[in-house]
């Protein structure tokens, strides 16, 4: 007898069945994991934290201060003195790099370094895998750098700190998940905030072990996490009990006094 009944089409292999699952299968997959990188994509660039424009234009229209935007990096530079010091400022996650010029004009006008605040990949500073080399062309005269930064991006210069070529650390708001406690040499100011709702007091002490023990370190009474930039209020954040101003003032004597150190020791 023949195997399959006459007029009756033959019966089509399990195999060819098994095939046809395994790729609707991986179909389904690979358009989860595309739909998932388009949102993440859509959550990085929407909603960034922009600069607040009175801070800002206080920045722009001081003519002690040269403000030019290179190779996506924003570059504040003293207009007549010549600068060999410079420091490298990450912002936090999805937070414009415009939004820090206010507070760290002061390294500008005070003490002549040039400042610059790059614009990470994906606005967030976990992605950038660029070098302190990669970061300093942008200002080819300078011979000392220090870099620094908010948040997130302070955790990234923490890393970048790790190189030779950085003689000191700025933190705002911020800590470091590696450990720098062996490099003495490194000049080191970590300033928090008490009302801080992100990087809190207790996160910031919990990370001081991997500073090294002569590191400055600066608690300043009612700034919260968004007091470190001008950008608006965060979500999650604290509320500062101090004027912006207030905690600008703060900010602006001790980062001057490393400044000071720092180029006394290069």
């Amino acid at each position: 007898m023949p195997a399959t009944p006459p007029n009756q089409p033959p019966r089509r292999p399990k195999r060819n069945r098994l095939r046809r699952t395994l790729i609707w299968s991986f179909s389904i997959i690979a358009g989860v994991f595309v739909a998932a990188i388009a949102a993440f994509l859509i959550w990085a660039n929407v909603g960034v934290m922009a600069a607040e424009p009175e801070p800002l234009a206080s920045v722009t229209d001081d003519p002690a201060i040269t403000v030019a935007e290179v190779d996506g990096s924003l570059v504040l530079s003293p207009t007549e003195a010549a600068s060999t010091t410079g420091l490298i400022f990450i912002p936090g996650a999805k937070v414009e790099p415009a939004a820090y010029a206010a507070k760290l004009s002061n390294l500008v006008t005070e003490e002549q370094m040039t400042v610059v605040i790059p614009q990470p990949l994906l606005n967030l500073a976990f992605f950038d895998t660029r070098t302190i080399d990669d970061y300093s062309t942008v200002a080819p005269d300078i011979t000392t750098w220090a870099v620094g930064g908010h948040s997130l991006g302070g955790v990234r210069a923490c890393q970048l700190a790790d190189s030779p070529d950085v003689a000191g650390l700025l933190l705002f708001g911020s800590y470091c998940a590696n450990d720098l406690t062996a490099d003495t040499s490194l000049d080191v100011l970590s300033i928090t905030g008490s009302a801080d709702g992100l990087t809190t007091p207790q996160k910031a002490s919990d990370a001081r072990d991997l500073l090294p023990t002569n590191a400055e370190t600066l608690e300043i009474d009612g700034a919260n996490h968004a007091m470190f930039g001008n950008y608006g209020p965060q979500s999650g954040d604290g509320t500062a009990t101090i004027p912006d101003e207030e905690g600008r003032e703060q900010i602006a004597v001790a980062t001057s006094d490393w400044a000071a150190e720092l180029q006394s020791a290069s």
